[in-house]
């Protein structure tokens, strides 16, 4: 019997697990699940008796190691930071690994290892990163055999609410971690490039640069840019592209009224906050405006908007932030952990809420003197609030391939992300078949 280790049970570890047990049978395999909540394990698990419920701490090397040397294959589904110590066990003990998370340079260095090992550590296999390579890589590779050259890629994706769902002004709820969309952006300039001229977008100015999307059957959508675009020409092999973007979508309005945030300083994570725990929403918010001895908390916000922005007031509104009841009880925080815990109580999924995750690809290539744009699009809704869209499109990729690491499909060893043919296509075919599946647009153009 092959043996599965999951470390972590959370919101994306419900799809991994119902897929495995669904196929434990098949592929003759236990899955061992690892996390200090045995009831969460367990709700996951619902008593299947090819599964098995761990709770001691991934993180302590003593408690895990005995797993790893048990386990044919590792899953870690902890947060990235974790990977690392995680690869080194799975090195030294030749175990196969998967996350979903950006490789990073410390476990790029591990490629060596990794390969001497005779193990595969599989990385970006989620949905972004992970479809959005997969899907990519499916178009890059057929307009290269066919002999077309890519002028341009851009690449979009977002985690929503299913349309409806949506029943509130900021058109949002939170569906992954609510701490990355406070911190979104920040750390650097966004980069890209746009017809061979290099662009930076600094932080204050991401969320006021956008783009503009009609999907057809879903209406209209924003999207700022990521941190870093240019890395994507190598990885895909697009070197001499001449415009390459990478974004995240939101609706219209979103990205506005989250820049008025930023500009105010409510998602500066950098210091924290004197008695912040004796703060109340209303008080959090005044810190940041100016004092007058006359005007109240909600004139001097309108204040602030302006005229021309005075539509943003209702979204403040919307959040509570004028409320004076309670304090919010967090000791030593920073203005971006008093903020999310401000959003976390308005924009959670509800009971019977189903989220939205949509993707959308847009490449220009030449093609035997002529020029051709293609978009790729899907959008994928949730089926409720333990297999949400988010879950499925997470979870999903990453238990495909580990049922392809364990029959011996996936041949490839060392430092890998989706990106090889052999890895990509059999896994886009079987999301196809689960309901995750794009949509195609191939149009001829005039030359550029």
């Amino acid at each position: 019997m092959k043996n599965i280790l999951l470390l972590g049970a959370g919101l994306s570890s419900s799809s991994i697990i119902r897929y495995l047990l669904d196929h434990s049978t098949e592929l003759d395999l236990e899955l061992v699940v690892v996390d200090q909540s045995e009831e969460l394990i367990l709700s996951k698990t619902k008593g299947h008796p090819r599964s098995k419920a761990l709770t001691i701490s991934a993180l302590d090397e003593e408690l895990r190691k005995p797993y790893i040397q048990a386990a044919d294959l590792v899953i870690s589904m902890l947060p990235a930071r974790f990977h690392v110590e995680i690869a080194k066990d799975c090195i030294k003990y030749k175990k196969n690994l998967i996350t979903p998370s950006y490789i990073s340079d410390e476990i790029k260095a591990m490629d060596a290892d990794a390969k001497a090992a005779g193990i595969v550590i599989m990385n970006e296999i989620g949905v972004d990163p992970g479809i959005d390579h997969m899907s990519a890589m499916a178009i890059i590779d057929k307009v290269k055999a066919e002999g077309g050259k890519i002028h341009s890629f851009k690449s979009f994706c977002g985690g929503l609410i299913a349309p409806e769902f949506d029943n509130n002004p900021w058109n949002y709820k939170f569906t992954w971690n609510p701490r990355n969309v406070v911190l979104a952006g920040q750390g650097g300039a966004s980069c890209f490039i746009e017809e061979n001229q290099y662009k930076y977008i600094p932080y204050r100015r991401l969320f006021k640069r956008l783009d503009h999307f009609t999907i057809e059957g879903y209406g209209e959508f924003e999207a700022y840019t990521n941190r870093d675009s240019l890395k994507y020409r190598s990885i895909y092999g697009l070197e001499g592209i001449s415009t390459i973007y990478r974004g995240t979508f939101r609706r219209p309005g979103y990205s506005d009224a989250w820049s008025q945030m930023i500009d105010l300083g409510l998602t500066d994570d950098n210091y924290n906050m004197d008695q912040s725990e004796n703060l109340t929403p209303r008080q959090f918010l005044n810190a940041f405006l100016p004092y007058h001895p006359n005007r109240s908390v909600e004139d001097k916000l309108k204040d602030f908007l302006g005229e021309d922005k005075s539509n943003m007031f209702e979204k403040f509104k919307f959040l509570d932030f004028f409320s004076d009841a309670a304090p919010m009880g967090i000791e030593n925080a920073s203005p971006a952990q008093l903020l999310q815990e401000i959003l976390v109580r308005k924009l959670s999924l509800a009971k019977g809420d189903k989220d939205m995750l949509v993707m959308y690809h847009e490449f220009v290539y030449q093609l035997n003197g002529a020029t051709y744009t293609i978009t790729s699009y899907m959008v994928n809704l949730g089926e409720d609030q333990t297999y949400t869209s988010m879950s499925n499109t997470v979870g999903l990729p990453i238990a495909i391939c580990a049922k392809m690491i364990l029959t011996d499909v996936i041949k490839v060893k060392g430092v890998q992300m989706p990106i090889m043919k052999e890895v990509y296509e059999p896994i886009l075919a079987e999301l196809n078949t689960l309901g995750i599946s794009f949509i195609e647009v191939k149009a001829k153009i005039q030359g550029l």
